[in-house]
């Protein structure tokens, strides 16, 4: 009897200890989880909480109606000049990433739909501001465009093309091979399957590319010191010889000003970039949202 007690509190004892090693390597991992997140998440919060302070501190009306007169006024040449760097590089980049991502995924399984990927991923690993020096040999010098909304925004599209390109293809990889089987069994051709079956249904994929890189256009500066310049006037039409003004240069540049007037326009420029990233984002899990269900 007594050997069986002992052997009954040997075996309670062994059971015991590897519980208790669990528990306390899992509390060890949450102590380092918790810890890493709020290293991580405290400084975000409070670089968001100070721009939403000092930013709506310095929103005015003024802000949206007049043009930057040295270190004050308004934002209204910047706020356009993003809105039009924006959409050229949208106009740019969306053919050509749509319809890169489209090869890769439908045509792309030989030796050079590898070197394109290949390609894509090298230029996604390319800092922006190398992409914007090269474009101020080429465009800026070379062609003698200066510093122009067509230099900006072609740079711009340069940037965002492969995030497409990559998007697209994924999208399109995800849509099942009986569907075009199927497309392919009716009679379609090449063009009428991406057309008719593979586009329609991948199209909130698409959009969802589109709205991602269009968010990462609006929060770039480095290319655009290179290309667009600055300008305090409203953007006249004009593609080439005439510089533009953008909202991530104010942010850029008039933070370092001794004078309070650029303190607050940078603040109302870095408010407005955030909030405009942040209803892109936003737009983009909504036609996700969409998409799943």
């Amino acid at each position: 009897m007594a050997s069986a007690s002992v052997a009954g509190f040997r075996a309670d004892t062994i059971k015991r200890r590897p519980v208790a090693g669990r528990r306390f390597r899992s509390v060890l991992g949450w102590v380092f989880c918790s810890v890493a997140f709020a290293l991580v998440a405290v400084p975000l919060v409070d670089i968001i909480l100070l721009i939403f302070v000092r930013g709506f501190s310095a929103l005015s009306p003024q802000l949206f109606t007049q043009v930057t007169e040295g270190v004050g006024g308004g934002l209204l040449n910047a706020i356009t000049g993003t809105i039009v760097l924006s959409i050229g590089a949208l106009i740019f980049g969306v053919p050509i990433g749509v319809g890169t991502g489209i090869y890769l995924s439908e045509f792309g399984n030989g030796r050079f739909g590898s070197v394109v990927r290949f390609l894509a991923d090298v230029l996604t690993g390319v800092p922006s501001i190398v992409l914007g020096y090269f474009s101020y040999v080429t465009m800026v010098i070379w062609l003698g465009w200066q510093f122009s909304v067509l230099a900006a925004s072609i740079t711009l599209a340069m940037m965002i093309l492969p995030y497409m390109a990559k998007m697209t293809e994924l999208v399109l990889r995800q849509i099942p091979i009986s569907m075009r089987e199927a497309a392919y069994a009716l009679g379609a051709n090449d063009r009428m399957v991406v057309v008719r079956v593979l586009l329609p249904v991948a199209m909130p994929g698409i959009i969802t590319a589109i709205l991602l890189s269009l968010a990462i256009s609006v929060g770039e500066t480095a290319p655009l010191i290179y290309t667009a310049g600055w300008s305090n006037y409203v953007w006249n039409g004009q593609l080439t010889h005439q510089p533009i003004g953008y909202l991530t240069y104010v942010i850029w540049s008039f933070i370092n000003q001794p004078f309070a007037s650029a303190h607050a326009l940078a603040f109302a420029a870095a408010l407005l970039v955030m909030v405009t990233v942040l209803a892109i984002n936003l737009g983009a899990r909504a036609v996700l949202y969409g998409r799943s269900r």
